[in-house]
């Protein structure tokens, strides 16, 4: 298998990357051993982008990162986040933070965890409302300045703080939640994308597991599993969504390929400057996921899956009411 390269602005990338988060919190149980296998084998894949963020865990999965990639530094792109702050004491507690101390010292403190001089993608996980976006942005291009970080992104934008940031550093990336069930980024954010030659970065592009068919009732999930909270997973949204899933499959069986391939298929052709970012703690998700860049899809079929799943077509919000007030500044 040969893994296509794509731009995140001057940065190449392959064409998919590997999202670290379920590996050390928020999905269930964990195995860090298979965690770290599951890293190494998407290298062997040319899945060489790695995200993970200062707040998973909180810490822990930039550790195991680290842990994952020694003596294999030069084959990764790294990426991580910082400006989520959560409470050591009660890490369901959160708040944000994008002033420039505070990105200063989340930066140190992942080059430490990670064990690298510098990072090659560092992006602002959420944008801090009471921080002027041009002085969170300014303290990262210090960061690419002092050579400690490479190339800087922003995370879960409007439209029009993007072009503010950029005005201020050139931004290499964006990264929002994008998938065949959520669809909010067409209304503004890829066309600014396109505009600047930003690249787009879509986490959960199978809707947190949901589109790969492999969830049919609440009770698969186990019980300190956060998508037991999400509005999409909850019992008046459940079904309905599972319906358009039905969809999904009967799609992909006609294409001979998994309901996850055909998600992010879809996704790979939309926009050549889009890199989807699935995550997953096991190399037989992984190497499934692998396997959507041999999928091709025609004109017509990319159409036919438009009108099946138009925006806004999932039941329920993606995130709980605190959460989704946070995204989108």
């Amino acid at each position: 298998m040969s893994m296509p390269t794509r731009h995140l602005g001057r940065l190449p990338v392959p064409a998919l990357g590997l999202g670290c988060m379920g590996m050390s919190e928020f999905y269930g149980q964990t195995d860090e051993a298979e965690s770290i296998a599951t890293i190494h084998r998407a290298l062997e894949l040319g899945i060489t982008l790695l995200d993970t963020a200062d707040m998973y865990g909180p810490f822990i999965n930039e550790e195991l990162v680290g842990r994952a990639i020694v003596g294999k530094r030069e084959q990764v792109v790294l990426a991580t986040k910082c400006g989520i702050v959560r409470d050591p004491k009660n890490p369901g507690v959160r708040g944000i933070d994008g002033t420039p101390a505070y990105i200063r010292r989340s930066c140190e403190g992942s080059l430490k965890r990670l064990g690298v001089e510098v990072i090659d993608l560092y992006q602002l996980h959420r944008v801090d409302a009471r921080t002027p976006i041009e002085e969170s942005v300014g303290a990262m291009a210090a960061l690419v300045k002092e050579g400690k970080v490479r190339f800087i992104g922003l995370s879960e934008a409007a439209p029009h703080t993007l072009e503010r940031a950029h005005r201020v550093h050139p931004l290499a990336s964006v990264q929002s939640e994008y998938s065949l069930w959520s669809r909010d980024v067409e209304d503004g954010v890829l066309e600014v994308c396109e505009r600047l030659g930003i690249g787009f970065l879509a986490y959960s592009p199978l809707g947190r597991g949901f589109l790969t068919g492999r969830l049919k009732r609440i009770e698969d999930l186990a019980a300190d599993d956060f998508r037991r909270n999400s509005p999409r997973f909850q019992p008046e949204n459940f079904q309905k969504n599972l319906n358009l899933v039905t969809l999904i499959e009967g799609m992909a069986a006609t294409k001979k390929c998994t309901p996850a391939q055909l998600a992010l298929a879809w996704l790979l052709a939309r926009k050549p400057f889009i890199v989807p970012i699935p995550g997953t703690k096991r190399r037989t998700y992984l190497e499934d996921n692998a396997g959507a860049v041999n999928v091709s899809l025609n004109a017509e079929e990319m159409k036919a899956i438009d009108q099946t799943f138009p925006p806004q077509v999932a039941s329920g919000e993606r995130y709980p009411p605190s959460a989704m007030g946070s995204v989108r500044r």
